[in-house]
């Protein structure tokens, strides 16, 4: 690396090129966008489907596209111009809606296969970045995708103009979702094999401790009967409960570590009382392992209490047993 032209400030040069198209884009939304996402919605309540084109990276961006709104529950096929030329065509029919990506707007491939699009009965929206090309003059609605600049040198690699194309699909993807009411526990059922499906299909009470691989002892108990029970359950904490089976608080093996350190000579005989947190965040059973692991990433701790209905102990979610449940 030089100190004249080192490789981190190319790229800085390349973000910041990329987020001015994103930011202009963002500010140059309109009714378009509105029309686009309406169209979509209604051609799938039609039952008629979503197809995605293009050529060259744009066929690429569309590739992802069209993953991105079928793993939404929205159903989308790539079509490829040349393709469609040879017996894919078969693909559109009469009510489809064609989502056209080319930044010219006067790819070949792509404008030689319009008139047939159009003669199947489908419906164009043309993402580009000319917004009086011949795609865009033949199109029902235009998303304008034009940038300023690329982000290489030449102003000619494809970079900023494929992130906004991106980004405007992911867009349109999200607003469809929202529009269509999808939930999460839906979107959970189209992604069942993955983590994130495992993180909304699971329910806290799947993945928490219980029986004897749940530390808990009395609100009447030492710190020695807190090491005695965390030792035994193999756990990193142990909840404190009252007589009711209430928790009234929660000891971490880190708490001890910094008692112990602090030079203590009173293991056997202080409360634990003394020493737990009290009222210590928690989670009910029939709540999601994704809610609990969103819990576990904004307060960055490592045991987190599952609450029974009535509010008493049910059992304890160890952040070191999600890996095995491949929910991380």
């Amino acid at each position: 690396m030089t100190t004249e032209s080192p490789h981190w400030a190319k790229a800085q040069a390349v973000f910041d090129a990329e987020i001015e198209a994103l930011q202009q884009t963002r500010n140059r939304l309109d009714d378009h966008f509105n029309q686009a996402v309406d169209l979509l919605q209604t051609t799938l309540a039609e039952g008629s489907k979503i197809i995605v084109t293009g050529v060259g990276k744009s066929f690429h961006i569309g590739q992802k596209i069209a993953a991105t709104f079928t793993s939404t529950g929205a159903p989308a096929n790539v079509l490829h111009p040349s393709e469609a030329m040879h017996g894919d065509l078969g693909l559109v029919q009469s009510g489809d809606v064609v989502l056209a990506l080319s930044y010219s707007g006067e790819s070949d491939e792509l404008v030689n296969l319009l008139p047939m699009l159009k003669r199947a009965g489908a419906r164009v929206i043309a993402l580009t970045g000319t917004t009086d090309s011949t795609l865009a003059k033949h199109s029902d609605l235009v998303l304008d995708a034009a940038v300023t600049r690329e982000a290489c040198p030449f102003n000619m690699v494809p970079t900023a103009s494929t992130t906004v194309a991106l980004a405007i699909g992911d867009a349109l993807v999200i607003a469809l979702l929202a529009a269509r009411g999808i939930t999460r526990e839906e979107y959970a059922r189209f992604h069942p094999g993955g983590a994130i499906g495992r993180a909304l299909l699971l329910k806290v009470e799947d993945i928490m401790r219980t029986g004897d691989r749940l530390a808990a002892i009395s609100s009447a108990a030492t710190i020695r009967d807190a090491v005695i029970a965390m030792t035994k359950a193999q756990a990193g904490a142990v909840a404190i409960v009252n007589d009711d089976k209430q928790v009234a608080g929660l000891l971490t093996d880190g708490d001890l570590r910094r008692y112990l350190a602090g030079g203590a000579t009173d293991v056997q005989t202080r409360p634990v009382a003394d020493l737990m947190t009290a009222n210590p965040i928690s989670i009910r059973t029939g709540q999601l392992a994704a809610d609990a692991l969103a819990i576990f990433q904004k307060h960055r701790f490592d045991d987190l209490v599952v609450l029974n209905p009535d509010g008493t102990l049910a059992g304890m979610i160890d952040l070191q047993d999600l890996p095995k449940f491949k929910i991380l």
